[in-house]
């Protein structure tokens, strides 16, 4: 189960932190992710931590701008947001797969098999 929060309106250029709350025990193997959708279009990978102390992969759109980060002894992943844009409004997904992805698939929303509730994320012009 994931449990995701820390949405909200923000202005152009602002920053928020995503989090998502996993259960299980062995959080430090999942790997995790962030995709983000808007309405009438497909879900978009945002980015992932390969679980294992594997490496965190970004979207070419938002690297550089957000970084994604998990403390697993809280079961937790964060996506930290800054410099925010009018087109990352979308509703955040938190995901997450128990068992090894192969890295090429890291970006397919299909290679994951646990979905949070999404949190919205609107920001102003």
């Amino acid at each position: 189960q994931l449990q995701a929060s820390g949405g909200g309106l923000v202005q152009a250029g602002g920053s928020l932190r995503l989090s998502c709350v996993a259960s299980g025990r062995t959080f430090s193997n999942y790997y995790m992710a962030w995709f983000r959708q808007v309405p009438g279009q497909e879900r978009e990978f945002v980015a992932a931590s390969r679980g294992n102390g594997g490496s965190t992969i970004y979207a070419d759109s938002v690297q550089g701008r957000f970084t994604l980060s998990r403390e697993n002894t809280k079961k937790t992943v964060y996506l930290q947001m800054e410099g925010l844009m009018p087109e990352d409004t979308a509703v955040y997904y938190c995901t997450c797969k128990t068992t090894r992805i192969i890295l090429s698939n890291t970006r397919n929303s299909q290679a994951y098999d646990y979905w949070g509730q999404g949190t919205q994320v609107t920001v102003s012009s």
